[in-house]
């Protein structure tokens, strides 16, 4: 059977494509070119099952979004205390480009604006460190997260250098109040490539994932970061990934996320899911306009909000095969991911097994789990397999497959 979940994906965007509301970013000719009706978006669980849907493939520069990602280097670098000594964790509620530092302190407010992630990036490595060593560090660091090489976009970085007056005048500025070492020119040049490293929507994902299993990149395994460190950048994009819009968001969404003036987004939910998304119109606040909505509809449909109240225990599932018949066992709180899994597990087994569910070690469904669950047995049984329920506690709520029907042993 085909899984459910990338339809689901694609009735989104399909939901969104006549919406035009919004301009590409102007101030960087590359990115005033590009194609304003790309869509795409990608989700990637905690277990490493990515999905996607529209423009997934699409290379775009990640601009902002790599913000949190090099800040999570500079304190691997030098330590959450060096990084705190130059960089606040306060939202600013000022736009990006704004110099936001505190008072007394002089420090950037955040490392989510620009004056912040400038600082973030002079960090990179150690004190001695060179332009080059500050951009191989975030392309390597980068590329570990996404699971492939990175590279840079010459042409956007060589465009956006052509119009980098603010930035450099904001590095001339943090120089002087002792908060920038190094050359400012290199720095910012740095900085810039930075911005110019290209990503499709499901390296966020994946990006994002990483951060979401505490540093573990689902997919390779590898751990990338400490989970304290993974915290620190989530708690700041909670707080300040979203600039002027950052409260608006959090209350809306509750998706810890980031931006770019590209038309990427990045979101992360603790434990459960990465998802990117990919629109080049911008809103007012220079966030993606179709990505937001992208986002609205999946914290609503997915119950993902941070404060959602139904997250539970972490779930898991698994599949054992005996005398043609496939048992799949879940248990836990089943939401997104134990799910998600359930569905890849039925989508990938014997086309010719008979199927039990067994539930037994299940304390509860969210509402999302039990609709994705059921959906996975309802395309089942239209694939002609016999379906079978282990439920002694009855704790899968109607399990009616949709219509009318329930699976053998259903209660």
């Amino acid at each position: 059977m085909r899984s459910p979940i990338p339809d689901y994906l694609d009735e989104v965007l399909d939901s969104l494509r006549a919406d035009t509301s919004g301009a590409n970013a102007d101030y960087i000719p590359e990115l005033a070119d590009a194609d304003p009706e790309r869509l795409g978006i990608a989700l990637t669980t905690t277990l490493g099952r990515t999905y996607v849907a529209g423009d997934a493939e699409a290379e775009f520069s990640i601009q902002s979004i790599s913000k949190p990602f090099a800040y999570a280097a500079a304190i691997i670098d030098r330590g959450l205390d060096t990084v705190l000594g130059a960089v606040g964790v306060e939202p600013s509620g000022e736009a990006f480009n704004e110099l936001s530092l505190e008072e007394g302190s002089c420090r950037p407010k955040n490392p989510m604006i620009n004056a912040g992630a400038i600082t973030s990036h002079s960090l990179l490595v150690g004190p001695e460190a060179g332009q080059d060593d500050r951009v191989d560090r975030v392309l390597s660091f980068f590329s570990r997260l996404a699971g492939r090489d990175l590279r840079v976009d010459e042409r956007v970085c060589a465009s956006e250098l052509g119009s980098a007056h603010r930035n450099l005048a904001i590095a001339y500025m943090l120089r002087t109040y002792g908060i920038l070492e190094g050359d400012v020119p290199s720095v910012v040049e740095g900085y810039t490539r930075q911005c110019s490293i290209l990503v499709t929507v499901r390296d966020l994902s994946v990006m994002a994932a990483t951060l979401a299993t505490g540093g573990i990149q689902p997919i390779t395994g590898e751990r990338v970061m400490e989970p304290s460190v993974a915290q620190q950048v989530m708690a700041v994009m909670a707080a300040a990934g979203m600039y002027d819009a950052a409260g608006d968001w959090l209350v809306r969404v509750g998706i810890p996320a980031k931006s770019g003036v590209a038309g990427g987004m990045v979101g992360v939910l603790p434990d459960r899911v990465g998802i990117g998304t990919f629109s080049p119109r911008l809103d007012s606040h220079g966030n993606s306009h179709r990505g937001r909505l992208a986002f609205e509809r999946l914290s609503r449909d997915m119950g993902m909000h941070l404060f959602s109240s139904d997250q539970g225990r972490l779930d898991a599932v698994a599949a054992s095969e005996a005398e043609g018949t496939i048992t799949f066992a879940l248990q836990g709180n089943v939401q997104l991911t134990a799910a998600s899994e359930l569905l890849d597990l039925m989508a990938d087994s014997d086309s010719a097994a008979d199927v039990v569910l067994d539930v037994t070690r299940v304390h509860s469904f969210s509402d999302l789990g039990r609709r994705m669950t059921l959906e996975g047995l309802r395309r089942l049984r239209l694939d002609g397999r016999a379906v079978a329920l282990r439920d002694p506690f009855g704790v899968l709520p109607d399990p009616d497959l949709g219509d009318g029907t329930y699976p053998d042993g259903a209660p």
